[in-house]
């Protein structure tokens, strides 16, 4: 099999991130649900996005936030994912770009503006979030880029996009397209809420069509509709080839056929948990694609997690690279 170009092609919503600090009663008064993340139009983004204090703006989207991460770690990285021909869409092109990241969609003209997600932080670090999908939900199977997929150790989809259905085929087009290469395909559940909307098609999906799963005890527990963990990680064993499932500051656990890899979180002083899972599975998998052992591959996105977490923001602030100097001895 020829080598490939890249170690991780992202597939996600292309977002600009507006992260907060808030207090509780921030919340109570614009009736959200904390920790969850909700969908919502151009008129409550407006709204809110006007009673939001000062705050951090930046590229974002899950896929995409794992891309940049995983390429600060060294991987070889490609993302797609729809944004407008606007002001917005041109700060996300850049961004992506300077970190390191491939990113080859064509832009959206004459449409919905560039997605936005406006992320409130309270003071224990909890994120609520409020995504304007904007010009993301025109992601389809069209924007696959077979090819790109075919180039790519393993293609990374990201569960918040699943939610049009455009998406949930490009999804099988892009997995199709992945394995006919012999490549693998990874899978994100994103958002234990996104699952619940989903399940059945998350299902099936996770079954038929994906060899490396990443969630977080809720997203796992949602999807197998177990209230025990260690149930909703024995379902995952037999589903997948490979699952990483995270448990915050517990650690995370790894299985892959009868092997079970114990992981131990980082300790840091939690700032903010945005983009805390989307920095696991990008050291995961910048340390799986690099060939390291299982351990190692924990370690990293541990690492990663805990740097992003003890900051406002889903991007690292300092270079993540001197993590794999710590983990050759890690077996």
């Amino acid at each position: 099999m020829v080598s490939p170009r890249f170690d991780i092609l992202g597939i996600g919503n292309a977002i600009v991130d507006v992260v907060a600090p808030v207090d509780e009663a921030f919340l109570s008064r614009h009736d959200m649900r904390k920790g969850a993340m909700a969908l919502i139009d151009t008129a409550t983004a407006d709204r809110l996005y006007d009673a939001m204090p000062p705050a951090q703006e930046s590229s974002g989207g899950s896929a995409a936030n794992t891309c940049a991460v995983a390429a600060g770690l060294g991987a070889k990285v490609a993302y797609l994912g729809k944004v407008a021909d606007d002001q917005l869409g041109r700060v996300f092109r850049h961004d992506i770009g300077v970190v390191g990241v491939h990113y080859p969609t064509p832009a959206l003209t004459g449409g919905a503006p560039t997605a936005r997600c406006l992320i409130m932080v309270t003071p224990d670090g909890q994120r609520t979030m409020n995504t304007y999908l904007g010009a993301c939900v025109t992601f389809g199977e069209g924007d696959v880029d077979e090819a790109l997929v075919a180039d790519a150790a393993v293609t990374y989809l990201e569960g918040y996009l699943f939610d049009p259905p455009a998406a949930q085929a490009a999804f099988r087009r892009a997995a199709a397209a992945a394995h006919a290469a012999g490549r693998q395909v990874s899978l994100s559940l994103s958002d234990a809420f996104c699952v619940d909307r989903h399940r059945a098609a998350f299902r099936d999906l996770v079954a038929g069509h994906v060899d490396i799963l990443f969630a977080n005890e809720a997203e796992i527990c949602s999807l197998y509709e177990c209230n025990d963990f260690a149930d909703a990680a024995r379902l995952a064993r037999a589903d997948v080839a490979l699952a990483a499932l995270t448990r915050s500051e517990e650690g995370s656990i790894i299985v892959r056929g009868n092997e079970t890899v114990t992981v131990a979180a980082v300790p840091t002083k939690v700032m903010d948990t945005t983009g805390a899972g989307d920095a696991y599975a990008a050291g995961f998998l910048a340390g799986l694609t690099a060939g390291r052992p299982l351990a190692q591959c924990g370690h990293l996105g541990s690492f990663a997690a805990a740097e992003v977490i003890s900051h406002y923001g889903a991007r690292p602030q300092r270079d993540l690279r001197e993590a794999l100097k710590a983990i050759d001895s890690i077996v």
